[in-house]
């Protein structure tokens, strides 16, 4: 038999409420590119910029050099240059014409230098003119010619280059003028007369 006191705990004994579950917070999931468009993602990374070509002290070319990066002379070049930036070393020797945006001579060029800036330090030999927008000469730097200022130098060498290309076409064209006609071929002989036979047992030849 049960006691009314213990009847009484069961029936008071109920279940503690449970705490309300909070509300779960939403997954975020990343959008998908249903346009078709079939573009590549950008990358926001900056592009870096490519090494400097080196030439080094151990070269000698012959021929002209076209470039639109950077370049470093140490060797010998006989020949025109077109770049960038040009440096040249100071155990370089470059015979030719140079022309870019930036120049910086620590060695010897003979030849003209075209270059918005133009910076010969005090190592530098030049022998020729320097065309330039800016120029800056160290003390000690060694240079025979003469110094132009222009706006814009290497729109003028560009002009100068195409007028030289001109000059070259047009010169094979008024050699071949100037040729003197070749004499027109001898004309043929007339055939001689046979010469009469000898009379044959005292009679004339018929």
């Amino acid at each position: 038999m049960f006691s009314k006191s213990r009847i009484n705990e069961t029936g008071a004994r109920t279940e503690a409420p449970r705490p309300p579950e909070a509300p779960s917070a939403p997954v975020s999931r990343p959008a998908l590119d249903l346009g078709g468009s079939g573009m590549a993602p950008t990358s926001s990374a900056p592009k870096t910029k490519p090494a400097a070509s080196v030439l080094s002290a151990d070269l000698q070319i012959s021929g002209n050099l076209r470039t639109s990066g950077d370049i470093v002379i140490e060797g010998v070049v006989d020949g025109d240059i077109r770049a960038h930036l040009l440096t040249v070393g100071e155990s370089a020797t470059i015979r030719g014409e140079i022309v870019a945006d930036d120049i910086v001579i620590n060695g010897r060029v003979i030849g003209r230098v075209r270059g918005l800036k133009v910076r010969l330090t005090s190592t530098a030999r030049v022998e020729g003119d320097i065309i330039h927008k800016t120029i800056a000469i160290e003390s000690g730097a060694h240079f025979e010619g003469s110094v132009q200022r222009q706006d814009d130098p290497l729109a003028s060498a560009m002009q100068s280059a195409s007028s030289q290309g001109g000059a070259r076409q047009a010169a094979p064209a008024q050699a071949a003028a100037q040729r003197p006609a070749a004499p027109p071929p001898p004309a043929a002989e007339a055939p001689r007369p046979a010469a009469p036979k000898p009379p044959v047992d005292g009679k004339p030849a018929q």
